[in-house]
């Protein structure tokens, strides 16, 4: 069972660097990875698709990471897992929490609804936890863990969360090896890539310096305190009373995507920045969970929100078999690969049939 949803399609496309294959095998040397890191062409177009293509999304990256690669370290120390797999949220999501894929994975570690049940993720009307930056971490460890103890080798573990460990089994059959670039042919196209992503992202992080790759700061709070919520409490009262604005709280409670922390269920963990906690600690109580909750809580009064207008300053393009950036941006006048990676935001040159790219207007 894949631990994920849909993945990037890896495409032809071929960029040029200045670095020689000398430079970055010795870098990747330095970095001293615990998981092997294989290397070829392959491996180097992503190195320099995450490295210098794209600096000012992979700029975007290191801010979050600050916040977010600590999370992810706990939770793959707590199995004994190497740390480095902590880059791999960076190929799932890009770092947003709120990540959804076409098929419907969800959240830093883009879980699929079957495996998130799997591993205890809880899924309600009120709350999703794959949207939950603890929990899912310790659940994606988990995943992580039990690929590794049934193919024993990392590489083949990261193939798995990707596309599941029975296409990563049958891949080794069809191959009679377990050399990831012998079981490479035979791997689900959309996971092919997947590992040479992941290393373009370890690399580009790590060097980002000699990239020019200036980390933006985050909007996310550097500390956190931890409530523990045994009623129903919206967020719009958290603001109302405690004066905690609801985009802050959104933020760092991304898995209640209604507003709600849903207490009446049992009790719910509410994190609430450093800087909050005392307006927090004083405004809990009765007057709280009182105010306007009548209102406020009538989940039946609840409406969609309205739909966003139309941007026209744009164009829709829909992936295809074979497709690669190079030859989408020919079809545009104008439009370079370059630029369609920096309008959809992506992180790398990978993309996947039926992903609907956004093609600016000229």
């Amino acid at each position: 069972m894949p631990c994920r949803g849909a993945a990037a399609t890896p495409d032809s496309l071929a960029v040029s660097d200045q670095l020689s294959d000398t430079v970055i095998i010795r870098r990747l040397k330095e970095m001293n990875s615990f998981i092997s890191i294989p290397y070829n062409a392959t491996v180097r177009n992503n190195i320099i698709l995450y490295a210098h293509a794209t600096p000012l999304s992979m700029g975007r990256i290191l801010g979050l990471a600050e916040y977010y690669m600590p999370i992810f370290e706990e939770a793959l120390d707590r199995y004994g897992l190497p740390l480095e797999l902590k880059y791999l949220p960076v190929v799932e999501s890009k770092l947003d929490p709120l990540a959804v894929s076409p098929a419907g994975a969800k959240g830093l570690w883009q879980f699929i609804y079957p495996t998130a049940k799997r591993y205890g993720l809880k899924i309600s009307s009120y709350e999703d936890e794959r949207l939950d930056v603890v929990k899912s971490s310790d659940a994606a460890a988990r995943c992580l863990r039990d690929s590794y103890k049934e193919l024993g080798d990392w590489v083949l573990a990261i193939c798995a969360y990707n596309c599941g460990s029975g296409n990563v089994r049958k891949a080794i059959q069809r191959a009679g090896s377990r050399r990831f670039w012998d079981i490479y042919p035979y791997l689900p196209r959309e996971t092919r890539g997947y590992v040479p992503a992941y290393i373009g992202a370890m690399y580009a992080i790590r060097w980002h310096s000699e990239y020019g790759i200036v980390p933006v700061p985050a909007a996310l709070p550097v500390a956190v305190d931890t409530f523990e919520i045994k009623q129903n409490l919206h967020f719009r009262q958290i603001h109302e009373v405690a004066g905690i604005p609801v985009n802050t709280l959104r933020e760092v409670n991304p898995q209640y995507i209604r507003d709600i922390v849903p207490g009446n269920e049992g009790p719910c963990i509410l994190m609430v920045p450093q800087e909050w906690t005392s307006a927090f600690v004083k405004a809990e109580g009765p007057k709280l969970y009182s105010h306007r909750a009548a209102q406020l809580l009538n989940t039946q009064k609840t409406t969609p929100p309205a739909q966003a207008p139309r941007d026209n300053s744009y164009t829709v393009y829909i992936v295809k078999e074979g497709d690669n950036l190079y030859n989408i941006a020919k079809l545009y006048p104008g439009v370079s690969a370059a630029k369609i990676s920096e309008y959809n935001n992506l992180s790398s040159a990978f993309i996947r049939p039926g992903m609907k790219l956004k093609i600016p207007r000229i």
